[in-house]
């Protein structure tokens, strides 16, 4: 947590400069007349709100800066862990000194957003202030980095979206936040990435009134600041680059063994792109890193460039990842899982039998595991966790590049769909025709009936209409593409498991786990259980156990709509699913259709209730809101939705092509 700090040159010794030892040279001459002005009195472990009367309990330290230390702290009523930002009032005696605190407070109380770190209380005693910040227990990237020295490129994919999605919604607040780095992005225990300390932010000003004072960590300065020119937007993008070229490489661009050379570097915007780096990373970093401020790429440029478009980014990253690179390529939990069953499933006698043994006693193994998880719920008070919602890309067949949506007519939109892969029930997967009967077809029809209808009569608008109704519906919350071996599998909203296989037929797991619905083909189901399933389904019904274990394990939801069952509804089950370079789509039996874009993870489900129908929009932030298609087809929407319905209009139509 750096403070604000006036940038004097200081001689460093030989060696590499680190992002701390600069940090250090920058602050010494003012800590060294602090530090031995007074001697701070020792900080009691129990920490009393006396406006709220809670009590908190002080653990370990997390971090230090300037001002402050960061400590875990407990609330001793709930078990809730914080970060707790900690400034005796010793530090903050001078008045500018607690202006910049409350500018701090101010500023970050208002901040709500999934990758910034979250605001929750602050108070103080006769001793000091207190700020209770979101915990991130796995620390920041500085700390994963020291562990791994460098990063692969989907895996910075994966932290500069969230970065970028963070610092997007900062810079719409018009706050800067000026001190970008490594040691300010922390990861929580689901691996998501939150920019953090608010220490040097300061609210966007017209360029005439920007501060000119110099401020941030050296390696990460920009030109302009340098120059006081002023901190703008286009700042926070060159940091943003630095930190890029630091995941990459190990060092920032800029780092030198002494500081007036770093600076002049800087200046001058002279570094160095090694071959190692891909075309469209150095790409990126190069224009990110533009000496001139206007040059470099607005977040939404970043967002939309070759680096990430054309590389694949993964839906999330295992916990592994702190200290070890992670093998995208030649291992996925998916295919651990389906060795296994291939092994059970073709392999000779003695194979299966010892496999049947060792899946019992996984079995057992599992139900005690879930048994105490879920005791460990309810005893303790202390555990909410935050909602993770996240979709999957398949895990072994390849999707394509995503590409971003643009604003296209209808004709360039059908053009560009590329179909990959797709299975429909009753007929075979493999199959160059797409094989169905009349009642599937008249599923299919209708849908796109209703949805051309709305897409060709609804008025142009620049947002998305007021309305958000109240539905119980079944959608897919995880779904995973193994078809390149066995099928397609899906989890309902209502934790039903589907899996569409290679062959056409189709099996659910209904929720109770016991259950088993098969059909061989539209309308015919027949049902059985998972103990006395007959013999000719008992390797399909392994292979769905194991879909739905490793969707248990291994994915999370990808929206925050209720999870529901309705007894009085037909169930649901896939007729026909298929994927393009863009986005995955699904047909249901009931009419039900869902389309999910790779790129953004937007969502688009259509489903029929009470003669109405319903289009549910989940945004790129996983936010769901239901709209009636007669409100959209009065009112319009957002051109982003329209683009989106119009793409699954076409995969709609182009589903046998």
């Amino acid at each position: 947590m750096d403070i604000l700090r006036s940038i004097t040159y200081q001689p460093a010794n030989n060696g590499k400069m680190s992002e701390q030892t600069l940090s250090k040279s920058c602050e010494f001459k003012r800590k060294k007349s602090e530090d031995h002005s007074h001697v701070a009195p020792e900080m009691s472990r129990i920490i009393t709100d006396h406006t709220t009367g809670k009590c908190y309990c002080r653990g370990k330290v997390l971090g230090k800066g300037g001002f402050a230390k960061c400590y875990e702290l407990t609330d001793l009523s709930t078990n809730k862990v914080y970060a707790a930002k900690i400034i005796p009032h010793t530090r903050v005696s001078k008045p500018h000194q607690r202006e910049k605190i409350d500018r701090e407070i101010e500023l970050h109380r208002i901040l709500h957003h999934r990758h910034i770190v979250h605001f929750f209380h602050h108070f103080e005693d006769k001793e000091n202030i207190y700020i209770l910040l979101e915990y991130c227990s796995r620390r920041s990237l500085a700390h994963i980095l020291k562990a791994r020295k460098v990063l692969t490129e989907p895996e910075v994919r994966y932290y500069l979206r969230q970065i970028v999605s963070g610092l997007k919604y900062l810079h719409e607040q018009e706050i800067l936040h000026r001190d970008l780095k490594l040691g300010n992005f922390f990861i929580n225990e689901s691996m998501d990435l939150k920019v953090g300390d608010f220490g040097l932010a300061a609210k966007l000003e017209p360029l005439e009134n920007r501060r000119r004072t110099i401020c941030g960590t050296p390696n990460y300065l920009s030109p302009e600041v340098l120059n006081k020119q002023g901190h703008g937007c286009e700042s926070d993008v060159w940091a943003l680059g630095c930190v890029m070229y630091t995941m990459l490489l190990g060092r920032p661009p800029f780092e030198t063994t002494n500081l007036k050379e770093t600076y002049r570097c800087i200046r001058e915007a002279r570094y160095l792109l090694p071959s190692s780096l891909s075309v469209s990373a150095k790409q990126l970093i190069a224009s990110m890193l533009s000496k001139n401020p206007d040059d470099r790429p607005h977040l939404d440029d970043i967002i939309r460039h070759d680096f990430f478009s054309q590389g694949f980014t993964p839906e999330r990253l295992s916990p592994s990842c702190c200290h070890s690179a992670p093998d995208f390529h030649l291992s996925s939990p998916a295919k651990n899982f389906f060795k296994k069953a291939a092994a059970a499933l073709f392999g000779g006698k003695k194979e299966k039998a010892k496999y049947y043994e060792n899946l019992n006693k996984l079995t057992k193994e599992e139900d005690e595991m879930y048994k105490l998880r879920h005791d460990l719920k309810k005893t303790s008070i202390s555990h909410q966790p935050c909602k993770q919602v996240e979709d999957t890309k398949p895990p072994i067949a390849p999707a394509g590049k995503p590409i971003v949506l643009v604003k296209e007519n209808k004709q360039q939109i059908r053009d560009t769909i590329r179909m990959i892969v797709r299975g429909t029930l009753g007929s075979c997967s493999s199959s160059s025709e797409c094989l169905e009967d009349s009642t599937m077809g008249s599923v299919a029809d209708t849908v796109a009936r209703v949805l051309r209808g709305c897409l060709e009569n609804m008025p142009e608008a620049e947002s998305i209409p007021n309305e958000n109704i109240n539905s119980t519906f079944q959608w897919v919350t995880k779904w995973v593409d193994y078809s390149n071996k066995y099928g397609f599998g899906y989890q309902l909203s209502d934790n039903t498991v589907g899996v569409l296989f290679n062959n056409g037929t189709h099996m659910s797991l209904l929720s109770d786990k016991k259950t088993i619905h098969y059909y061989a083909e539209l309308g015919q189901c027949s049902v059985f259980s998972t103990v006395d399933a007959p013999e000719q389904f008992i390797s399909q019904v392994t292979i769905l156990k194991y879909f739905a274990h490793y969707m248990e394990e291994n994915l999370m939801d990808g929206g925050d709509l209720p999870s529901v069952t309705d007894m009085r509804k037909p169930r649901l089950y896939l007729l026909q699913w298929l994927k393009s370079d863009r986005a995955l789509m699904m047909l249901f039996n009931d009419g039900t259709f869902q389309v999910n874009f790779y790129h953004d993870h937007t969502k688009i489900i259509i489903c029929n209730q009470n003669e109405e129908y319903l289009l549910t929009y989940i945004n790129e932030e996983r936010v769901s809101t239901t709209f009636r298609l007669t409100t959209l087809l009065m009112s319009g929407c957002s051109s982003d939705l329209r683009n989106r319905m119009e793409y699954a209009l076409n995969m709609l139509l182009q589903r046998c092509n």
